[in-house]
């Protein structure tokens, strides 16, 4: 089984407006960092008559470089791929700038209970669509079709929108050239993530822009690799608990014992969706209930 073609290396400034396609646009923000990589891409879809996608995070900084990249243009859309701090706060005060309206699936789902740890730049709890997209709504501009594309598993309400003019995919977290895409649970469902892949990789999109990194070019081959490194992860998890590592913690010692720790609670959770993907479909037996501190064995046979 080959390894993820991991796609890292793109030029770009922080702060300035480049051309990637005769209709789309990026602004990347400066906000680095290990689970947004090189910053949130901005992209800006058409030529006069634009829509925005993911406009960021809330910064002085980011937001003049916003203003400046959409001089001269009507901002008729603004859409929102999820309910994270490093992709939608900026969303409703460029909204009421510009006259437009906020488009996205909806309400993130309950926030975990008992404390449970929250990753990613975190959610923007004060996310809230103007208009709720449903999987397949389209959405017209002056010079671009864009075709809302629900795809859960990063977070329920995740959702891609697909340029039909230039037969890409604009993909948020839901894919990344540069990294996996963190799957936390209770709002992140390895099943469900899953089945969003395999729904892309359907499409045959000739290219994939995600909201961080560079762009995928290789669609194909790409995301099937995504695919097949999701159920190599679960055979890791197979093999860990034969092994006799009952809990996640010792799961993610031995299987990220070359990533880095910072990112080993991130690892955590991923794990721990699998497990429950696992759990549900009867490969893994749990002495309760799924979670990061319980034990894990085998069925018998």
């Amino acid at each position: 089984m080959s390894a993820i073609p991991f796609v890292r290396q793109f030029e770009f400034e922080y702060g300035k407006v480049a051309q990637l396609s005769p209709l789309v646009r990026r602004v990347v923000a400066d906000n680095p960092g290990p689970f947004t990589y090189t910053g949130t891409g901005v992209y800006i879809v058409g030529t006069d008559e634009v829509c925005v996608i993911d406009p960021g995070p809330t910064s002085e900084a980011h937001m003049a470089a916003i203003d400046a990249a959409l001089e001269g243009l009507t901002v008729t859309h603004i859409l929102v791929t999820h309910h994270h701090l490093d992709h939608s706060p900026l969303a409703a005060p460029l909204a009421a700038k510009h006259g437009c309206k906020v488009y996205g699936y909806g309400i993130q789902s309950p926030l975990p209970e008992n404390g449970e740890m929250r990753l990613e730049a975190g959610d923007d709890l004060s996310f809230q669509p103007d208009i709720e997209v449903a999987d397949g709504d389209i959405i017209k501009g002056k010079d671009w079709t864009i075709e809302a594309i629900h795809t859960p598993g990063h977070t329920s309400n995740h959702m891609c929108y697909a340029l039909a003019e230039e037969n890409l995919l604009f993909s948020g977290d839901h894919i990344m050239g540069w990294s996996t895409t963190v799957i936390s649970p209770p709002d992140g469902d390895m099943g469900d993530n899953l089945d969003s892949l395999q729904r892309v990789l359907e499409r045959d999109f000739d290219i994939i822009w995600p909201t961080h990194g560079p762009a995928i070019k290789d669609v194909r081959t790409f995301v099937q690799s995504y695919i097949d490194h999701r159920f190599k992860r679960e055979a890791q998890i197979l093999d860990a608990i034969s092994g006799g590592k009952s809990t996640i913690m010792e799961m993610v010692a031995a299987m990220y014992v070359d990533v880095d720790k910072r990112l080993h609670p991130a690892a955590a959770h991923s794990v721990l969706a699998h497990i429950i993907h696992m759990v549900k479909t009867g490969r893994v037996l749990c002495d309760g209930n799924p979670s990061l501190r319980a034990a894990y064995s085998l069925p018998p046979g």
